[in-house]
Protein backbone atom coordinates (compact mmCIF):
# COMPACT_ATOMS: atom_id res chain seq x y z
CA UNK A 1 0.00 0.00 0.00
CA UNK A 2 2.83 2.48 1.20
CA UNK A 3 4.62 1.59 -2.37
CA UNK A 4 1.39 2.46 -4.60
CA UNK A 5 1.13 5.74 -2.54
CA UNK A 6 4.89 6.73 -2.96
CA UNK A 7 4.96 5.72 -6.88
CA UNK A 8 1.79 8.06 -7.20
CA UNK A 9 3.25 10.91 -5.60
CA UNK A 10 6.34 10.20 -7.72
CA UNK A 11 3.98 10.03 -11.04
CA UNK A 12 2.25 13.48 -9.60
CA UNK A 13 5.93 15.17 -9.25
CA UNK A 14 7.43 14.06 -12.70
CA UNK A 15 4.37 15.27 -14.14
CA UNK A 16 4.73 18.81 -12.08
CA UNK A 17 8.13 19.10 -13.10
CA UNK A 18 6.72 18.49 -16.85
CA UNK A 19 4.28 20.97 -16.63
CA UNK A 20 7.19 23.26 -14.82
CA UNK A 21 9.37 23.24 -18.26
CA UNK A 22 5.89 23.59 -20.68
CA UNK A 23 5.44 26.99 -18.39
CA UNK A 24 9.13 27.67 -18.57
CA UNK A 25 9.35 27.23 -22.28
CA UNK A 26 5.78 29.30 -22.56
CA UNK A 27 7.57 32.07 -21.26
CA UNK A 28 11.02 32.27 -23.19
CA UNK A 29 8.70 32.02 -25.94
CA UNK A 30 6.50 35.05 -25.02
CA UNK A 31 9.66 36.88 -23.68
CA UNK A 32 11.90 35.97 -27.18
CA UNK A 33 14.95 34.98 -24.66
CA UNK A 34 15.83 32.10 -22.34
CA UNK A 35 13.43 32.73 -18.90
CA UNK A 36 13.72 29.72 -16.55
CA UNK A 37 12.39 29.67 -12.93
CA UNK A 38 14.83 28.56 -10.52
CA UNK A 39 13.26 26.34 -7.85
CA UNK A 40 14.20 29.08 -5.25
CA UNK A 41 11.68 31.76 -6.70
CA UNK A 42 9.04 28.62 -6.88
CA UNK A 43 10.13 28.29 -3.39
CA UNK A 44 9.74 32.06 -1.94
CA UNK A 45 6.11 32.10 -4.27
CA UNK A 46 5.05 29.19 -2.28
CA UNK A 47 6.42 30.12 1.19
CA UNK A 48 7.20 33.45 1.82
CA UNK A 49 7.42 33.80 5.62
CA UNK A 50 8.52 30.45 5.48
CA UNK A 51 11.28 30.55 3.18
CA UNK A 52 12.99 33.39 4.71
CA UNK A 53 13.21 31.59 8.00
CA UNK A 54 14.56 28.76 6.11
CA UNK A 55 18.86 30.05 5.70
CA UNK A 56 18.95 31.11 9.83
CA UNK A 57 16.96 27.67 10.89
CA UNK A 58 19.72 25.59 8.60
CA UNK A 59 22.85 27.87 9.67
CA UNK A 60 22.32 27.43 13.46
CA UNK A 61 20.68 24.10 13.84
CA UNK A 62 22.18 22.15 11.36
CA UNK A 63 25.29 22.97 9.83
CA UNK A 64 26.36 26.53 7.62
CA UNK A 65 27.67 24.51 5.29
CA UNK A 66 24.99 22.85 4.64
CA UNK A 67 23.52 26.25 3.17
CA UNK A 68 26.10 27.79 1.32
CA UNK A 69 27.55 24.94 -1.13
CA UNK A 70 24.08 22.46 -1.22
CA UNK A 71 20.82 24.67 -0.21
CA UNK A 72 21.76 27.21 -2.73
CA UNK A 73 23.05 25.12 -5.13
CA UNK A 74 19.69 23.72 -5.21
CA UNK A 75 17.65 26.49 -5.12
CA UNK A 76 19.78 28.12 -7.95
CA UNK A 77 18.25 24.99 -10.36
CA UNK A 78 15.54 25.45 -12.87
CA UNK A 79 12.06 24.24 -11.36
CA UNK A 80 11.48 21.30 -14.05
CA UNK A 81 14.82 19.64 -13.26
CA UNK A 82 14.45 19.69 -9.61
CA UNK A 83 11.00 18.26 -9.65
CA UNK A 84 11.01 15.55 -12.23
CA UNK A 85 15.08 14.17 -9.94
CA UNK A 86 12.25 13.96 -7.29
CA UNK A 87 10.04 12.24 -8.61
CA UNK A 88 12.41 10.10 -10.48
CA UNK A 89 14.14 8.94 -6.93
CA UNK A 90 10.40 8.16 -5.54
CA UNK A 91 9.69 6.21 -8.61
CA UNK A 92 13.42 4.30 -8.36
CA UNK A 93 12.84 4.08 -4.35
CA UNK A 94 9.74 1.86 -5.13
CA UNK A 95 10.64 -0.10 -7.85
CA UNK A 96 10.97 -3.98 -7.23
CA UNK A 97 13.68 -5.94 -6.75
CA UNK A 98 14.56 -8.41 -9.46
CA UNK A 99 14.59 -11.62 -8.68
CA UNK A 100 18.24 -13.03 -9.27
CA UNK A 101 18.65 -15.55 -12.36
CA UNK A 102 19.55 -18.86 -10.95
CA UNK A 103 18.84 -18.87 -7.16
CA UNK A 104 15.61 -21.19 -6.21
CA UNK A 105 13.30 -19.26 -4.46
CA UNK A 106 12.37 -22.09 -2.18
CA UNK A 107 12.58 -23.08 0.76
Amino acid sequence: MIRFVVRTLGLLVIAAGFAALVVDGTRSIAATDVRIMAFGDLCVTLFPAKFLLLQPLVERQIHPLLWDPVLLTLFRLPTWLVLALIGLFLMWLTQRRRTEIGYSSRP
